[in-house]
């Protein structure tokens, strides 16, 4: 179609351009919020206990059978295990981008029900539970009550009666994890008088097995002539600790009975005591909503704060709910903080166009070019399943320096025939589009084209490229439209010329404004023309520049650190904590109740949220963790109060504490890749040797790590010094009194270890009756002696045929990809990147690690280092795409090389800008550098397609070349500052997410400041060189020129007539 079609049509033009406004604007309202698009792998958790049981047992009986059963489930990366004392086994297999996480859990569901067969069969009363989940944390919150007037197992069960379910309800949430236990029938069995009755646990196990029952007894009348028919209730489940204590244990002489309660302590406790849970110090219950794959992690925020917020009404007096971490606290901040930048940037484009136009009308057509473009492109983001996020809204940003390119092309092209003599608006218009509709095209096609190749990649790191690039991609096809339809419409109604009717200049503020500006312009263009000269008689000049160039961007390259995405403060830390190996939960408790007080000196933190039990590397008494709220950013603008800095300043309690291990770390960047920020790693013993000597290559691995500069702390919480007893069965004694070892281990196991007898119903919901020894009887191994095993008809202290032995051991083990593995984190340290830290474990296990032993990356370090490997891939492959499109606009294998060889020194700004503000080498940067390369690109073919259009017009090689980078200074400048000036407000960025806006804007500043430069004077000679080399392959043909472009050759030629007459007269 004829583009002046649209010009003789502006209606049907603004129509085009309202429709494509209209439908983004009902796209915006509807697109999903998040912080970033659903980016980390899918996650399927496999988890049971064996009761009783500890970290070995649970490691060989439950971990290795599934584990074998699991691995090379379709679709898995990779499996991780944890195996504690406290009997909880965990597995985590996680799954390739983009697996069907609903497939995922099935397939693995289906594996673990072939492995049913191999587990204990206390494991199997249990239940092994599969679920899909992300392994990122939506929301950690927590009920308590600031005067502390209601204790754990109170507020623990009014969270899973009441809370859990609604939560559990809302899709998008996974596993819901309570830092606490149910209500559970606990029955303390008191040894003496068990054995006084020659009891045993199983005993009591099979009197709750034998009564505490449901059945179903029919009915009377039923099929019969009768009038009524009676249905039989039988009482069923007993509930209240009385119920129980009534239970018939076995007859005694004289018709008496013995009860449950002349043998054992009946009450209503809890199922484990495994957790204790604090907000600022006062008791709480704690939870933590996790989220499945595919759903967006907003939006199920805002549904669990809307259910929370209407249970919070009914809440008994003096309880209220508290947020300790959410997602969306950051990701709101952080989009204001996009969306101010977004205004800063339209308005500084805007101002920039003006200076350059000097005319409102002009400014006007770009400015609704931004506009149309910006807005029509959330229409394609709803289509494409795309989401606002960080990574989307960064595009727009840079997009508005971009999509107003093509308008001030045509705007420009307009008013240089306003220059050039016409009068005519629509005929300027109508002769302008004609040479520049091709150059707007093409161009767009390369910006576009660059970011194909990034739509194929996998992982992390591709879904970032994917949503940033083919965001920003579209809203540049978009503006080309607009370019191509309402701005020529718009030129042709709105703009004037520069002289009125009869010639004369008009005299208002625009042209006065425009006289000092073109004397201003026409100065830098003698200069630039007198730049461009030198490159174009000194061809050694432009080469020396251009190996300089490449050589100092593979120099900045390699030096720059490199990371995947910048750390920043979401106002939220994290402790892990280890105390004493042997130290009792009880005993944890009291040195975190110490650290307690210390958190309440720090008025930058808002609520401390403590766990004993539990920790970020495990379970076990001896361990856990603090998730610390920090005011809000405009709370802690002073020095010492960033969360890095928080983190180095929270370590100075450790002095106080000398009883405890301290780790503090900063939440993950990207949700979905473990816990804690930092690094993660595994260290593989992959030859199942001796626990001992594992432990000791750790160690010397960790040391070797804090030896290296690059590493602020490394660390493991393992630990195989927890003291334990090994208990060996004494068979020849059990054979000669008549018992099995079996029996001896059930009395042991049911004594110490507990065991899950029974069910119970109360309060709507089932509950586990647990059967034990009172805890006050079985506190030493000298106990032993009080603990009776059933003998024939009488009755043997458990020490005659148990032996116990010291030892030690861990509490917990855990294991990487099947074999044994210890977990280890740690900081890059301050001035070095996470690449950094990443390169030095590297030369650190070749240097340390023995033969048999070697680690893998876990989390986002995994991600990390698979992503570095894909980067020059993407990047040769953007630049063998824009060679292939130039070679078919041009006709030619040679001239595209003038746009491919001009691109490495705008890749080299973006790298010394990174340099000198001290920034990493991250997807951000490397977003911004695929950018350029269409950017960059895209500028030189203004040049390059314009000298070929003076060159077919009858112009020598230099008059063709210099002509067209005066011609074209003017718009080359505009477009560039436009978008400088539209990077501005996230390079100085500051506040929240102030790292990745100003590491985006700095990188694509640098890169369009250095890249333009360079280009401006290179491109002129490096069309030269390669045209004529061109021209001896296939001369130019050369045809009718533009009116515009024939004026100029005429006074081309009156100018040198004119000097060589005054050479003559000279002479």
């Amino acid at each position: 179609m004829n583009l002046k079609y649209f010009i003789d049509r502006p209606i049907l033009s603004a129509v085009i351009s309202v429709g494509m406004v209209l439908m983004g604007a009902l796209a915006l309202f509807s697109l999903p919020v998040e912080q970033y698009p659903d980016i980390a792998p899918p996650t399927v958790a496999v988890f049971t206990n064996y009761p009783g049981a500890n970290a070995e047992t649970v490691q060989k009986a439950v971990v290795v059978p599934l584990e074998e059963a699991i691995n090379g489930v379709e679709g898995m990366t990779y499996i991780t295990s944890t195996a504690s004392n406290s009997g909880d086994a965990e597995l985590l297999v996680y799954f390739k981008q983009g697996t069907n996480p609903d497939m995922a859990a099935v397939n693995v569901q289906n594996r673990v029900a072939t492995a049913q067969g191999l587990l204990p069969s206390e494991v199997v009363q249990v239940g092994v539970t599969t679920e899909k989940q992300q392994n990122a944390e939506l929301k950690t919150f927590g009920i308590y009550d600031p005067e502390g007037r209601y204790d754990n197992k109170f507020l623990d069960n009014y969270m899973k009666i009441n809370v859990e379910p609604r939560i559990k309800r809302i899709s998008g949430v996974g596993k819901f994890m309570l830092f606490g236990a149910n209500y559970s029938m606990r029955i303390w069995l008191k040894p003496d008088k068990m054995a006084q009755y020659k009891l045993v646990p199983s005993d009591i196990s099979a009197v709750l097995a034998s009564q505490n029952i449901e059945a179903a007894t029919g009915s009377f009348g039923e099929n019969n002539d009768n009038v009524f028919q009676y249905t039989m209730k039988y009482r069923g489940r007993l509930s209240t600790p009385e119920e129980f204590g009534n239970l018939v244990v076995r007859s005694l002489p004289g018709g008496d009975v013995l009860r449950l309660k002349e043998v054992a302590d009946v009450e209503l406790g809890s199922e484990a005591y495994n957790f204790r849970s604090t907000i600022n110090g006062k008791p709480c219950a704690l939870a933590m909503a996790y989220q499945t794959a595919g759903s967006n992690a907003s939006a199920v925020i805002n549904e669990i704060d809307a259910v929370l917020e209407e249970m919070g009404k009914d809440l008994p007096e003096g309880l209220e709910f508290v947020t300790i971490s959410d997602t969306n606290r950051f990701l709101y901040a952080s989009i204001r903080e996009v969306a101010v930048s977004l205004l800063l940037a339209v308005l500084l484009v805007v101002l920039v166009v003006y200076l350059f136009l000097q005319d409102i009308r002009s400014t006007l057509i770009p400015a609704i070019s931004i506009f149309v473009s910006i807005i029509a492109t959330f229409a394609f983001m709803a289509v494409a399943g795309f989401s606002i996020n960080l990574l989307t809204l960064f595009a727009l940003v840079l997009a508005i320096g971009t999509v107003v390119d093509n308008a001030i092309i045509v705007v420009e092209a307009v008013q240089s025939r306003f220059d050039a003599g016409y009068r005519s608006a629509y005929q300027a218009t109508a002769d302008a589009m004609g040479g520049i509709s091709s150059a707007i095209i093409v161009s767009t096609m390369i910006f576009m084209a660059v970011f194909i190749p990034t739509s194929f990649m996998g992982g992390t790191s591709g879904t970032f490229y994917t949503q940033f690039g083919i965001t920003m991609a579209v809203a540049v096809g978009l503006s080309a439209i607009n370019a191509l339809t309402l701005s020529p419409a718009l030129c042709a109604l709105m703009l004037k010329p520069y002289v009125d009717e009869n010639g004369e200049g008009r005299d208002n503020f625009a042209a006065r404004f425009r006289k000092a500006y073109n004397t201003a312009f026409n100065a830098l263009l003698h200069h630039y023309k007198n730049g461009v000269l030198f490159f174009v008689r000194r061809r050694w000049a432009m080469w020396g520049t251009l190996a300089a160039g490449l050589a100092a961007l593979v120099f900045l390259m390699k030096s720059t650190p490199t990371g995947l995405v910048p750390d920043e403060d979401v106002a939220s830390l994290m402790i892990s904590l280890d105390t004493k190996p042997g130290s009792s939960l009880q005993e944890t408790n009291r040195i975190m109740q110490t650290i307690d007080k210390k958190l309440a000196e720090f008025p930058e933190i808002e609520y401390s949220s403590g766990v004993s039990g539990y920790s970020f590397n495990g379970a076990g008494p001896s361990m856990g963790m603090y998730i610390i709220k920090l005011t809000d950013w405009d709370k802690r603008k002073g020095e010492g109060q960033s969360a890095t800095e928080l983190s180095e300043r929270l370590y100075g309690i450790a002095s106080d504490v000398p009883d405890a291990n301290m780790f503090v770390m900063t939440p993950p960047m990207i949700p979905g890749y473990g816990m804690g920020g930092g690094f993660e790693l595994y260290l593989q013993d992959k030859a199942g040797g001796d626990l001992s000597e594992f432990k000791n290559v750790c160690d010397r691995f960790v040391e070797a790590l804090n030896k290296r500069p690059e590493i602020e702390a490394a660390y493991s919480s393992f630990a195989n010094n927890y003291p334990q007893y090994w208990v060996d069965i004494d068979a020849a004694q059990c054979e000669r009194a008549g018992i099995t070892t079996a029996e001896v281990l059930n009395a042991l196991s049911g004594y110490y270890g507990g065991s899950y007898a029974s069910n119970f119903n109360r309060f709507s919901k089932l509950y586990r009756v647990m059967v034990q020894a009172d805890p006050t009887k079985r506190v030493t191994q000298e106990s032993l002696n009080h603990f009776y095993v059933r003998v024939g008809d009488g009755m043997a202290p458990l020490s005659q045929f148990v032996k116990l032995t010291k030892t030690y051991g861990p509490q917990s083990l855990s294991r990487f990809n099947l074999y044994n593995a210890i977990a280890i984190n740690g900081n890059a340290a301050s001035g070095y990147s996470s690449g950094d830290a990443l390169k030095a474990i590297r030369q650190t296990a070749d240097e340390v690690l023995p033969q048999n032993y070697g680690y893998e990356l876990g989390g986002i370090s995994r991600e990390q280092a698979t992503t570095g490997n894909n980067v020059l891939i993407i990047f040769a492959v953007c630049i063998v795409l824009v060679y292939l499109i130039l070679s078919g606009m041009y006709e030619s294998l040679i001239l595209p090389l003038t746009v491919i060889l001009s691109v490495p020194c705008g890749l080299m700004g973006s790298f010394l800008f990174a340099k000198l503000f001290g920034l990493e080498n991250n997807i951000y940067l490397q977003t911004g550098l695929i950018m350029l390369i269409g950017l960059l690109a895209k500028t030189a073919i203004l040049i390059t397609d314009y000298a070929g259009e003076r060159r077919r017009s009858g112009m020598s090689l230099k008059q063709a070349a210099v002509g067209a980078a005066k011609s074209r200074l003017r718009p080359i400048l505009m477009t560039a500052l436009t978008m400088i000036f539209g990077m501005l407000p996230l390079m100085f960025a500051s506040g929240v997410g102030a790292n990745g806006n100003s590491t985006l804007g700095t990188g694509a500043v640098g890169g369009m400041l250095v890249g333009t430069l360079v280009l401006l004077f290179i491109v002129p000679a490096l069309w030269m060189f390669f045209q004529s080399i061109e021209e001896r392959i296939k001369p130019v043909a050369v045809r009718q020129a533009d009116p515009a472009i024939t004026g100029e050759m005429e006074k081309v030629a009156l100018m040198k007539h004119l000097k060589e007459m005054d050479q003559k007269e000279e002479e």
